[in-house]
């Protein structure tokens, strides 16, 4: 019978026969002075399959039971009732082709500001680091109703700040292009800690939405 010793200096690990039990001698490898466990002291040495399991004691029982990770997705109900909300607000939009300028541009306020919520967190969960807790509670409305305000704020910004001048060139969209993308994708990266890249594609999926609706609704978009 044999009995398993790790030199704590180098590491080394090797076999003695069992009848220097619990005698010191030179490591090998190293001459580093250790101590020969008695056979109930022996270190078990544990095959790869069992470790990947968790660390286990003399024993063989793991220490640690593995926590299961939750599922982080969606169900399937909520992506239903985010995708019903862009379908109704594409029909209020057709809808509203008919009305009047003033009206036109209430109904699309009030559509830009309702259709945030569901679009920012959708948004969110489509792209999130599957490899990061996601935001839950209070903590995800929080952080979505910051998001909401300055992606309802860009909007207010090209259609009342921007000249008109320079939405009929598209030349211009040189400037006026890169300084959303990166307004929006901070912003994303702030909120919700996706990546930059992530995060322009998170305030495209808005934008593209919204300017959408404008065209069904037969608001310009590049001009008026």
């Amino acid at each position: 019978m044999s009995i398993i010793v790790v030199c704590k200096n180098c590491l080394q690990r090797f076999k003695v026969s069992d009848k220097f039990a619990g005698k010191q001698g030179p490591c090998p490898k190293c001459k580093t002075v250790i101590r020969v466990p008695r056979k109930d002291e022996e270190v078990k040495v544990h095959s790869a399959e069992e470790t990947r399991k968790g660390p286990r004691g003399k024993s063989g029982d793991l220490v640690l039971e593995p926590i299961a990770r939750e599922s982080t997705e969606l169900s399937m109900w909520v992506w239903g009732a985010i995708g019903g909300c862009v379908l109704l607000a594409f029909g209020v939009a057709l809808f509203g082709r008919s009305m009047e300028t003033e009206s036109q541009m209430l109904l699309a306020c009030i559509g830009v500001i309702l259709l945030a919520p569901p679009l920012v967190i959708g948004g969110y969960w489509f792209l999130k680091n599957d490899e990061l807790e996601p935001y839950r509670g209070w903590g995800l409305w929080l952080r979505t109703g910051i998001c909401c305000a300055i992606y309802i704020l860009c909007w207010a910004a090209y259609g009342y700040w921007v000249p008109a001048e320079w939405k009929d060139e598209l030349w211009k969209w040189t400037f006026l292009g890169p300084l959303f993308a990166v307004v929006g994708a901070v912003t994303a990266f702030a909120c919700y800690d996706l990546e930059l890249s992530s995060g322009f594609f998170h305030f495209a999926f808005y934008a593209g939405v919204i300017a959408l609706l404008g065209i069904l609704m037969g608001i310009p978009v590049m001009g008026g």
